[in-house]
């Protein structure tokens, strides 16, 4: 069969133009065809083309010579090109696991040539090795008649080059010989680095960790020598015997981008041992046990059996909003409401229109009040109004009520932006009290539905945490949405933020800017500080520092300015679950009133917990600027773990309760370095875990 392969490649290649004559006339040429490869479709006149099957035909032809440069460049251990074609084209695109006419794979080419890198580069990308190997002795026997094969056809052209007399034809011999010459030894390269290859070590720093109540997590890394052959994957195997007599169970890891793997669906309670072994071209290496030896799968909740916190939370709110829409639905105020036609809701290219009509309500200088101003970003530009000004409407033009009372109630408001009108009806009804916070409120809802109504969105975003003041009294409560690429509007201007902030002419003086004038120039931070507080925590157990300080009117957190919407923290670990064991030992440590575990001790690295929450310790201490010393008056919070989410969970470190929250002119001895800020603890909230 092999033979017949060969000669089928040799016919092949009689039609074909002659081939490299040597390994750099190979090099170049597939350069040079990569050179092609790299044009963009566009660049041809595709109005020569026949039709569709003709463009079909083109990149059915572009893919295969991609293909077959992918197999040159690894041929010729060109890790540079190997690496710009797996960026260029995806695993299909390149046939990536589709064996050559030799039956070979780009991967049983690095792998056999020991060509660590560049085998890498291709199991990360998906790279599969050939399904022709079954066994030691079929990969053995196919790369020997590779050799054979090859030594053959080079016997008989070294012949017909010698008995020939020069000619055209025997030009063309002389490059084959050359390209079959180079194919040997590459072919004999193979075959040794296949003979010379023994099974891998064991994998090393076979970490077991308790996932969750029914799973259990395994880590490694790779084995330290892996005998003269690239590892391709892992076999994880467990039992509930530390002699492995029975498996219960095995899987294979081939994705080597990380390397762990989390065994699912085991019994809560019972203890399971597991080990890995590594695998490469010559078969299974021997087995690593897991430290430690073996995991019970489990949950800090069954320390107590208690449930969730937030079960439920969500739906009964829900619930509770549905009862108190059905109360109010029969009040008189409400139908107008009933009657609204559809139409009410503007279309989003309809109504963004309105920021170019002279009619438009929007403000273009500020009075003494309070206003409302969103501000919608895409990449670098801003919507503006047909006057290049930031969106503004007035709530109050005569504000003098409590304010912060009244900024956090908008900020709840902002969770129901589809609910505004419904809340102006409800409000409507009890406005005859004439209470100052009642119609302040009221106004906000109709600037709200003013804002909706003028931009035709409904969703204003979300509310920066504090509002833009001036020494004049004017009063900016500001909102912020990012607009993603895809969206699409109609008339809609949009001004690069540099142009905005250029072109502004500002009717204030640099020692007294209105609140717009501030508003622009730290327009970027608030910006900022919208994108980063949508940012997600990667999963892990983290240990969070609470540090409140307390006002006149409210109080506030203390976060990091790259991640507001959190607590400031570090990781513990990459597994967020905290087994039955864990919180054991440390309610048993909180109960004991011990000092938190900072300084390392000797006997830490025996309980992987332990050691790995006082390093978490020393870390914390040092982002937030205080002594490790001062670590002994601090406190575990015992009460529970909280989670966000099913990847996330936090363990939290308390300041003796006394410094908790620091008072109004109480001095704070330690305070934190650079890049934090401290948020309304209201604000928090909403935005928590966001």
């Amino acid at each position: 069969k092999m033979t017949q392969q060969m000669r089928d490649l040799q016919l092949a290649q009689a039609r074909k133009p002659p081939g490299p004559s040597s390994p750099n006339a190979a090099k170049r040429l597939y350069r040079n065809l990569s050179g092609k490869f790299r044009v963009n479709y566009t660049s041809f006149d595709e109005g020569s083309l026949a039709g569709r099957g003709d463009k079909d035909k083109l990149r059915k032809s572009y893919l295969f010579q991609s293909n077959a440069a992918l197999f040159e460049a690894v041929e010729l251990q060109d890790l540079e090109r190997v690496q710009e074609l797996l960026k260029q084209y995806s695993p299909e695109e390149l046939d990536l696991n589709t064996p050559n006419s030799e039956g070979l794979l780009p991967l049983d080419i690095a792998i056999m040539t020991n060509n660590a890198p560049i085998a890498k580069a291709l199991l990360q990308a998906g790279a599969k090795e050939s399904p022709h190997f079954v066994s030691l002795e079929s990969r053995c026997l196919h790369v020997s008649t590779l050799v054979r094969e090859a030594e053959q056809r080079l016997n008989e052209l070294t012949a017909q080059v010698v008995n020939e007399a020069p000619s055209a034809d025997c030009s063309d011999k002389e490059k084959q010989l050359k390209a079959w010459e180079w194919r040997y030894r590459l072919y004999k390269r193979m075959k040794a680095g296949f003979e010379h290859a023994r099974v891998p070590d064991a994998p090393t720093n076979v970490h077991l960790s308790v996932a969750s109540s029914s799973s259990v997590q395994v880590t490694f890394w790779e084995p330290l020598s892996v005998n003269s052959a690239v590892v391709t994957k892992y076999k994880v195997e467990w039992s509930c015997s530390s002699t492995f007599s029975q498996v219960l169970g095995e899987a294979v890891v081939d994705k080597l981008k990380n390397l762990h793997y989390t065994i699912q669906g085991l019994t809560s309670g019972t203890a399971y041992y597991v080990r890995v072994s590594a695998y490469n071209m010559k078969g299974w290496g021997p087995p690593q046990a897991s430290l430690p030896p073996f995991a019970i799968p489990s949950n800090w909740r069954e320390y107590d059996g208690r449930a969730p916190r937030r079960r439920g939370q969500a739906e009964a709110l829900d619930h509770l909003l549905s009862q108190v829409k059905t109360v109010h639905q029969h009040c008189v105020c409400h139908e107008p409401c009933k009657n609204q036609p559809q139409s009410r809701k503007h279309s989003v290219s309809k109504s963004l229109k309105h920021l170019f009509h002279p009619g438009s309500k929007f403000l273009k200088a500020l009075k003494r009040g309070l206003y409302l101003t969103t501000i919608f970003y895409k990449d670098d530009n801003i919507l503006v109004t047909h006057e290049d000004q930031i969106p503004v409407v007035e709530i109050d033009d005569s504000y003098s009520c409590l304010l912060m009372q009244d900024f956090l109630w908008f900020t709840k408001v902002s969770c129901m932006w589809e609910e505004i009108l419904w809340l102006r009806q409800c409000v409507t009804v009890s406005q005859s009290s004439c209470s100052c916070i009642l119609q302040t409120r009221f106004k906000m809802l109709l600037a709200i539905s003013q804002m909706q109504g003028l931009l035709g969105i409904q969703d204003l975003g979300q509310v920066f945490f504090e509002p833009v003041k001036d020494k004049q009294g004017n009063i900016l409560i500001v909102t912020l949405k990012e607009v993603k690429s895809n969206q699409t509007f109609e008339s809609v201007r949009w001004v690069p933020l540099c142009k905005l902030q250029s072109s502004r002419k500002s009717v204030s003086s640099p020692e007294e800017p209105t609140a717009l004038d501030t508003l622009l120039i730290s327009i970027q931070d608030k910006l900022a500080y919208h994108q980063r507080s949508s940012h997600a925590l990667t999963p892990g157990l983290y240990l969070g520092y609470l540090k409140l300080c307390s006002a006149v009117d409210q109080i506030r957190v203390l976060v990091p300015e790259q991640l507001p919407n959190i607590l400031c923290h570090v990781r513990i670990r990459s597994n967020s679950n905290v087994s039955r064991e864990e919180w054991e030992w440390l309610q048993k440590m909180t109960s004991m009133d011990e000092p938190v575990p900072a300084e390392p001790e000797a006997e830490s690295s025996q309980d992987p917990f332990f050691h790995e929450l006082q390093v978490a310790i020393k870390e914390l201490m040092s982002l937030v600027n205080i002594p490790l010393q001062e670590a002994k008056d601090f406190r575990l919070y015992s009460q529970e773990v909280l989670d966000f989410g099913e990847q996330v969970s936090f363990l939290l470190l308390l300041p003796p309760s006394d410094d908790v929250c620091t008072a109004p002119g109480q001095n704070n001895p330690y305070t934190p370095r650079s890049g934090f800020l401290t948020l309304p603890l209201q604000i928090f909230e909403l935005g928590e875990g966001r």
